[in-house]
């Protein structure tokens, strides 16, 4: 029941539930002692409903956010409370009584200070957005960016100027149950009213030309003149909601890697806040205008890692070739997707992605699709079979059940429970880590009882294991690696600590240059982890994996098999020529499972109840005697592409040669021009499409974009 009330109230956890509704009913509760009339029951009352909503904001509750949605938001919250502690006054007799006025005075005034408040908080933060906001680019040198306000003053700033009438609810209830002084009141209303109008004063200072950056014009100025020294040369351009930042995140390592100058352009200022750290130059630009605007001439090749509108305003640039590069490869329909035709080429994996728009026929030219592999594969390691002095080891990776209710989406409703309970049984015995999609459960009440079944078996399972004596452990190396754990997250944590979150967005592209040697040290940090964390338990023991650490590639590199449900991540292990199974939960049958899901073609295919896992197992025990060795390493090369060169060799060369037609279309342009005698400047509209004045109107620009 609990279960069900979290997910229907869109809250975190128990605690978040109860503080929920001690708020909720914390209220009528409330009305009850002021009219009975209870000055005890009204503090002791009003202190849980301040404690409830409070703990509500700090935790980020999705409830604050629905009452707001429903005038009920935290400003008409604080208002109850200060409307019925004037009831309780009148209720008290003191409705002729001079703390009476003195309550209702306080409280209009207090009110009154709200709107200065807000203005100020609001005009500060809009005058502080920058129109383009970056990371790894030199901007101090050319503009003057100052430090943002104290975060003190502006973080959650209404709910701290609400709280303010604590004091005078604390001293107007103090005095109406001394009955026989107001002095208390008068000092709190006091101490309110002048808070907050010192809260007011200090926000002022803020709003001063020197305290915030300049305008756009000379910003915009100051990244063109750092794109001018840069000239970047390849772009990775993605728009999207903060939820798909991983689809631009996945490519970061690979935009490191190119061998020409890259730089990677967002739309959003959600996705720039949860980026993933990179060397890379970022530029944010939530402007089409300003978009269009930059001084991007150098570049030859843009890169795109999604289908989305705001695509238009770079597509548009004749310029640059254009790159639909996606982010992942699998055999969904957005695979094949017809806004591909917008593109000068599309960059697929493997041969698999090339036959998958030959059978849509949505209109993307096969000259036009490139064979590149997947760069983000490489840390994925090949399996030289099982090492003599440990068990195997079968990764259970389902996904999660979707939107759709689908029974063919996840097998840990209906197969989950029969896998786990064949692994843990089987003879010779294996060890099994069980890694859940982070979203099992949060749709199906089913799926959530499920994955609950199944964790309870893993670590029952675990804990038998453990106390085998078949099974022994070196509890000297396990100590070691401990310690190691540790020493390691505390350096990570000095390191990231270092240099955190900016005051706001004018001062993070002001001072939001990676240190290389830093971020370098981090990446060297979390492998030593991984290897730490794995040594830090048996190597027999079955686990429960769920968090960011360790990744689903460390899981599939320590791991000899796997058994998943249709997803990426079937065609992400592939990589690893290692053995694995799919489970049909919807029931189609084998051979239409197959015909349906390219991905299964080299797989053991798994009935719901995994009567089929002895053939996995038998494959991972016996690897010469495999009978799907061949079939998998043919379906790895016709998904994935061939081994050698290495795939961002591939993509390498993709870009360079991408890059040298880019070159010869601009060059060949300017011939024809100057053979028809046309000046290159006047002809400029026909060679870039970016408008050149910066000071051209924004109508006028939107007409160009129309175009």
């Amino acid at each position: 029941m609990i279960s069900t009330a979290i997910r229907v109230a869109r809250v975190g956890s128990a605690a978040e539930l109860a503080a929920a509704a001690l708020m909720i009913l914390g209220f009528p509760a409330l009305m009850l002692a002021a009219l009975v009339p209870s000055v005890p029951a009204f503090a002791a009352l009003a202190a849980v409903t301040y404690l409830a909503d409070h703990y509500l904001h700090r935790k980020g509750s999705y409830l604050i956010n629905r009452l707001s949605k429903i005038r009920a938001g935290v400003s008409i919250r604080f208002l109850i409370r200060q409307l019925l502690l004037v009831m309780l006054l009148a209720r008290l007799s003191h409705a002729d009584d001079l703390i009476f006025y003195g309550a209702i005075g306080c409280f209009i005034a207090f009110y009154g200070l709200q709107a200065p408040h807000g203005a100020l908080v609001t005009l500060i933060r809009n005058r502080r957005k920058m129109p383009v906001a970056t990371r790894n680019i030199d901007l101090k040198s050319r503009i003057r960016i100052p430090d943002a306000p104290p975060r003190r003053l502006l973080h959650r700033s209404t709910e701290k100027m609400l709280h303010l009438d604590l004091f005078a609810m604390a001293g107007i209830l103090v005095s109406a149950e001394l009955d026989s002084s107001a002095a208390a009141g008068f000092t709190g209303i006091g101490l309110t009213l002048g808070l907050g109008l010192l809260y007011v004063l200090v926000l002022v200072p803020n709003i001063r030309a020197g305290k915030v950056p300049p305008k756009a014009d000379a910003v915009l100025a100051a990244v063109d003149d750092w794109l001018a020294g840069y000239q970047p040369e390849t772009v990775l351009y993605f728009s999207g909601s903060r939820d798909s930042v991983y689809q631009v995140n996945m490519w970061l390592e690979t935009m490191e890697q190119l061998r020409t100058r890259p730089l990677i352009i967002l739309r959003e200022r959600a996705i720039l806040n949860n980026l993933a750290p990179t060397t890379v130059p970022v530029i944010c630009v939530p402007g089409g205008v300003h978009l269009m605007n930059l001084d991007l001439s150098a570049v030859r090749v843009a890169l795109y890692a999604a289908n989305v509108g705001k695509n238009i305003h770079l597509l548009r640039v004749p310029t640059m070739k254009h790159v639909f590069i996606g982010h992942g490869d699998s055999d969904k329909l957005a695979s094949v997707n017809p806004y591909s035709k917008v593109y000068d080429e599309v960059w697929t994996a493997g041969r698999a992605g090339r036959d998958r728009y030959a059978i849509a026929d949505v209109g993307v030219r096969d000259d036009d699709i490139v064979e590149v592999g997947r760069p983000q594969l490489a840390p994925i390691q090949r399996w030289l079979g099982v090492p003599e002095d440990r068990m195997p080891t079968v990764l259970y990776a389902p996904t999660w059940e979707g939107w759709d209710g689908n029974p063919g989406n996840t097998s840990v409703v209906l197969a989950g429970e029969n896998i786990v309970n064949q692994l843990i049984a089987a003879d010779p015995p294996v060890r099994v880590l069980y890694k859940p999609h982070p979203f099992t459960g949060t749709v199906s009440k089913e799926a959530a009882a499920a994955h609950k079944r199944i964790t309870a078996l893993v670590e029952k399972a675990a804990a038998e294991r453990a106390a085998d004596p078949r099974f022994t452990a070196d509890k000297g190396a396990e100590a070691a690696a401990k310690s190691d754990l540790a020493r390691i997250e505390a350096r990570i944590a000095e390191l990231t600590g270092k240099g955190g979150a900016k005051g706001d967005e004018a001062e993070a592209t002001r001072d939001g240059i990676t240190d290389v040697a830093r971020h370098t040290e981090i990446a060297r940090l979390r492998a030593e982890w991984n290897t730490a964390h794995w040594r830090a338990f048996p190597s027999y023991e079955h686990r429960v994996i769920t968090g960011a650490q360790p990744r689903l590639y460390d899981c599939f590199n320590v791991s000899d098999a796997m058994v998943s449900d249709i997803s990426s991540v079937v065609s992400d292990f592939i990589a690893s020529g290692k053995p694995y199974a799919v489970t049909d939960s919807g029931e189609l049958g084998h051979e239409e499972f197959k015909r349906q899901n390219t991905a299964v073609r080299a797989a053991v295919i798994l009935s719901n109840d995994a009567g089929e896992l002895g053939g996995l197992l038998d494959a991972v025990r016996h690897p010469a005697a495999d009978p799907m060795l061949d079939a998998r390493k043919e379906l790895k090369r016709y998904l994935l592409g061939p081994d050698e060169p290495k795939s961002i060799d591939q993509f390498n060369g993709a870009v360079a040669g991408l890059a040298l037609k880019a070159e010869a279309r601009n060059v060949g342009q300017e011939s024809r021009l100057a053979a028809a005698g046309l000046d290159l400047a006047q002809a400029a509209p026909l060679t870039n499409a970016v408008p050149g004045q910066r000071g051209a109107s924004a109508g006028e620009t939107d007409a160009v974009t129309a175009g």
